[in-house]
């Protein structure tokens, strides 16, 4: 069948917004702040004194496209092994300390990317700043000032009765002043709250009175399906604003899970490359084929494609059409059949039961064009509709 040109326009890469200016520090050698592109970040959950379950998780974390890895150090043990994780993880490993200042020295020296501290319930914390600011600086290891609603200084909760947005910026400005006293703007802070609301509030407030990279986080947002929708909703109002240089969705799952979710948010807003793209409609009376099944097997057969594919699967003729045209690939089925659209074009029509075989194989084609065009590396995108 000959195909038919259909003129799609071009339509060029915009952002969402303008990036907010921010200071850029260095977590090892990803950038954050100063118009980098926003990271994903997620945490361990095994105990960080196992070294071998330890690296184990940062390698299925990298393989996920984490980018920075926070492991938490609540012991000498897990203190005793930060070297060692941090020599051998492929990403940056971030320290995260609670409670005892003295694990904040030991994780500087044992050479990890950054430190995460937490005012709020590290004790004395105040009184040593500037011995941190100092071990910090000599070592070129950048500190993340991070406040939680859960673990605000009493003082703060006597004052404002409860962890309001004031408060969590008043916190985190606080301590950063107590470092710049002693000459130390290696800086990152993280206001978060478990309600979407607050927390997009806080940010806004500490976006306007400071320069520092912002890590965001909906913090104890739930089980997967409510985790998600929360950390979209707060990421989502504050990134459509240019506030957030990194982020980590906090989920009751898997952490290559967080990762996951964290990077189709940057995906969905065009902050990252689009990879494994699936667009499909919800299905109504007009449908004419099995859309959800459709869509699974496209998905499944296009698991593990490394290159920025959309494609688009249509179940009636009143989307379809459109949809499938805007896609890289895409089909619109209707009446046991289904018209398959590359680049814009149709380039063929299929029996229903061809549909997911010719998708994967015309899905192939392209991809080998791209790695040969020297296209760069993501996953395809797939309109099901």
């Amino acid at each position: 069948m000959t195909a038919v040109p259909l003129g799609v326009p071009e339509v060029p890469a915009r952002p969402i917004a303008e990036r907010r200016i921010s200071r850029r520090i260095q977590v090892g050698p990803v950038a954050v702040g100063g118009g980098a592109p926003v990271s994903v970040q997620s945490m361990t959950t095994t105990r960080t004194s196992d070294v071998g379950a330890t690296l184990q998780q940062i390698a299925e974390l990298t393989a996920s496209g984490c980018q920075i890895v926070r492991v938490a150090c609540p012991t000498q043990d897990d203190a005793d092994a930060l070297a060692t994780i941090a020599r051998k993880s492929q990403i940056p490993v971030i320290a995260d300390i609670h409670f005892q200042p003295k694990y904040v020295f030991a994780a500087i020296e044992a050479g990890c990317a950054a430190v995460r501290v937490n005012p709020g319930n590290i004790k004395q914390f105040d009184d040593r700043v500037k011995e941190i600011a100092q071990a910090a600086k000599d070592h070129g290891t950048p500190i993340r000032i991070g406040v939680n609603a859960g673990s605000l200084d009493r003082r703060l909760l006597q004052k404002y009765g409860r962890a309001t947005p004031e408060a969590l910026v008043e916190s985190a400005l606080w301590e950063a002043s107590l470092f710049e006293e002693h000459g130390f703007r290696d800086i990152k802070i993280s206001v978060k709250h478990n309600d979407p609301v607050v927390m997009i509030e806080a940010y806004r407030q500490l976006a306007e009175q400071c320069d520092y990279p912002l890590h965001l986080g909906v913090t104890e947002a739930g089980p997967a399906f409510q985790g998600t929708i929360k950390s979209a909703v707060a990421f989502g109002a504050l990134l459509s604003r240019g506030i957030g240089d990194t982020i980590r969705v906090s989920l009751s799952a898997p952490p290559a899970e967080e990762v996951k979710v964290g990077i189709q948010i940057l995906q969905s807003l065009g902050l990252k490359e689009r990879r494994l793209e699936i667009v499909s409609c919800p299905s109504c009376g007009r449908a004419q084929v099995d859309v959800y099944k459709l869509a699974e097997e496209v998905t499944a057969g296009l698991d593990g494609m490394e290159v920025p594919l959309r494609v688009a699967v249509m179940g009636c003729v009143v989307n379809g059409p459109g949809e499938a045209r805007e896609a890289d690939l895409g089909v619109a089925s209707g009446n046991g059949k289904g018209q398959i659209f590359v680049k814009g074009e149709v380039i063929k029509t299929v029996p229903e039961s061809k549909i997911v075989e010719t998708l994967i194989e015309e899905a192939m084609k392209i991809a080998e064009q791209m790695e040969n065009d020297g296209v760069g590396s993501g996953e395809p995108a797939v309109t099901v509709s």
